[in-house]
């Protein structure tokens, strides 16, 4: 039950996030579903490898360059969904990061009303 309850937050997230960025669209909540699945398992594959071929210069930045690979990962998943469109590279970093602080803010009150 836990994983869906966090695939639906997360779903809600990217929902939310394109109805704050105008350089972001999904057509519905199913591909936000979509959308958190496939972001998902990208952060679990893909995202090990990127962070692991890039550690010097993620060393040189301190660490900003980890921004840049979250997104890069939003870039892979528009393009591997239909449905999901993303209008340029700093649209994907704004999108990586309201996911973030959404999808944080909800788990935060899904926990304190458990």
């Amino acid at each position: 039950m836990n994983i869906i309850l966090k695939l639906v937050v997360n779903a809600l997230a990217v929902f939310a996030a394109a109805y704050l960025l105008p350089g972001v669209s999904v057509e519905s909540f199913t591909t936000a579903i979509v959308v958190a699945i496939v972001l998902g398992v990208l952060n679990l594959v893909v995202k090990p490898l990127l962070i692991l071929l890039t550690i010097p210069i993620t060393i040189v930045t301190l660490g900003l360059f980890l921004l840049i690979i979250n997104a890069l990962i939003v870039l892979m998943c528009s393009s591997l969904v239909s449905g999901f469109e993303v209008d340029g590279i700093l649209y994907a970093l704004l999108f990586s990061l309201v996911v973030s602080l959404i999808s944080s803010f909800m788990e935060s009150l899904a926990k304190k009303s458990d």
